[in-house]
């Protein structure tokens, strides 16, 4: 499972935080909603096409906080 995109709405603290993911496996579309950080609790969606999975997630990232694209890390050449 490759992922492709991740949201985060800015906040720190386990209360607070909230983190949408994208991730694609062969021809599915994943999308996680976190709240918490890492040890927080997750909702999973599982869509055909690339289009519903985006569409979910524009549905997730509404709201007032200030939602941040970030960028996947990378990888070291060596």
């Amino acid at each position: 499972m490759e992922q492709r995109k991740h949201w985060w709405n800015g906040k720190w603290g386990r209360i607070a935080r909230r983190d949408v993911y994208l991730r694609a496996d062969a021809d599915r579309w994943h999308v996680e909603q976190r709240a918490g950080g890492a040890e927080g609790i997750s909702r999973f969606y599982e869509f055909g096409a690339e289009e519903d999975a985006y569409e979910a997630v524009r549905g997730l990232l509404v709201g007032p906080d200030e939602w941040r694209e970030l960028s996947a890390r990378p990888t070291d050449p060596a």
